[in-house]
């Protein structure tokens, strides 16, 4: 058996040789090939980082399941808490007795007035269970002035930052909320300000307050909750969770995360479509160069193929050397436009970068790319055999002349 006949090694290395034979126009066709991937990459990996951080905001929100009445969803109330949950302390314990449950956590969502004596003005309110509110989310609110919310002290609440400046209430600061209770009768409850928030969007900042569940309840003079927020250990056993959940209490409705990000779904449909066009684009480009490179070099090399076809050699043969060719180009370029966009990543890791505040929002965000494995791989090996089979449908008009036409060619 001879060297020519072990084909992996040998038309390889004959590939590799005739790249190298006109090194400027395989230099800039690996120039653009690596651009070209990198940006792909790193495109891919901006949106699968906003995905992420969207994906972990959404579900701390609200938690990885949210637990009510199916009216609670599906109709507005006539009065605060017609939809509510009766009986919460049993339906927590009967919640955590799944083994991938972590935490509950009450809501009390509302509406009314607040005001300061002077001034009254709308409210959306939100009633919590401070503790546990803060030992499973973390630091969810950038507090601005005061303290956060504590279960030992009732009658305090937070407010955010426009809400609070529009009112001119300051830590310490005394305000009355006015609402209907759950049989349609007008409350008043005195407050006392423990402290302002951001929530980095403008609109929310100017209505929310956080109030301790026991006081909300007092306010609207009930027992109940308007929903329950499941936390599990892992992100990935929602699904399973939903199931589990969703059999043992046939009378509730039990929701995914995902159902209640409006916003989560509505970015990763944008950006989808934004970076698959983008994507799209950037392969046609790559394709094209990479085609012109192959054609150029067929169209000089075309007595050359004409001396190898009367020497023995078989059409196929020579169309898979020049896809070998279109391989060994789209391969080198692919592999150096991972290795920049590797190293971008981790430099933005090491020397982070702050983006402006998106639309809607008053807070900037950490610029982040996800280096996923699957990405890379996927757009590697895309990439790789769009070159190699663009080089063959070039090279396979060429192969396919005549012999004696293409000993002839000038």
């Amino acid at each position: 058996m001879n060297a020519a006949s072990f084909f992996p090694l040998a038309w390889l290395r004959f590939a590799w040789l005739n790249t190298l034979r006109n090194r400027r126009r395989s230099a800039v066709t690996v120039s653009i090939a690596a651009l070209g991937t990198a940006a792909m990459l790193l495109a891919g990996g901006f949106a699968l980082s906003t995905y992420e951080g969207l994906a972990q905001m959404s579900a701390r929100t609200t938690g990885h399941l949210i637990v009510a009445k199916p009216e609670q969803f599906e109709k507005d109330e006539d009065t605060p808490l017609q939809h509510g949950l009766d009986g919460y302390p049993e339906l927590r314990a009967q919640l955590l007795a799944d083994a991938q449950v972590r935490s509950i956590l009450p809501r009390v969502e509302f509406s009314g007035l607040i005001s300061n004596g002077e001034k009254s003005t709308v409210m959306m309110a939100t009633g919590i269970d401070p503790d546990a509110e803060w030992a499973v989310k973390g630091p969810f609110l950038s507090v601005k002035a005061g303290h956060v919310l504590s279960s030992d002290k009732h009658g305090m609440v937070m407010l955010g930052e426009a809400l609070a400046r529009s009112l001119k209430a300051t830590p310490g600061s005394s305000l009355t909320l006015l609402a209907s209770t759950t049989e349609g009768a007008l409350n008043a409850l005195d407050v006392t300000v423990k402290g302002t928030f951001s929530t980095g969007t403008p609109e929310m900042d100017q209505r929310l307050v956080y109030i301790d569940v026991t006081t909300a309840q007092k306010l609207l003079v009930t027992e109940r909750v308007s929903s329950l927020g499941v936390y599990l250990n892992e992100m990935d056993a929602t699904d399973a969770a939903r199931q589990r959940l969703q059999a043992a209490l046939p009378t509730l409705k039990v929701r995914t995360w995902v159902e209640e990000a409006v916003f989560y779904r509505s970015v990763k449909d944008l950006y989808n479509r934004i970076f698959g066009a983008l994507g799209l684009i950037i392969g046609v480009i790559v394709v094209f160069v990479v085609t012109n490179a192959m054609a150029m070099a067929i169209i000089e090399r075309t007595r050359e193929i004409g001396t190898l076809r009367a020497l023995g050699a078989l059409p196929g043969q020579l169309v898979g050397s020049f896809a070998l060719e279109g391989m060994v180009l789209g391969g080198v370029g692919t592999l150096l436009g991972a290795l920049l966009a590797l190293t971008v990543s981790v430099g933005l890791i090491l020397f982070p970068m702050q983006m402006p505040p998106p639309p809607g929002r008053s807070e900037g965000y950490p610029l982040l790319i996800t280096m996923d494995a699957g990405l890379y791989a996927g757009t590697l090996i895309a990439m790789v055999l769009l070159a190699m089979l663009t080089s063959a449908l070039v090279a396979r008009r060429t192969v396919g002349r005549p012999v004696v036409d293409a000993l002839a060619h000038v």
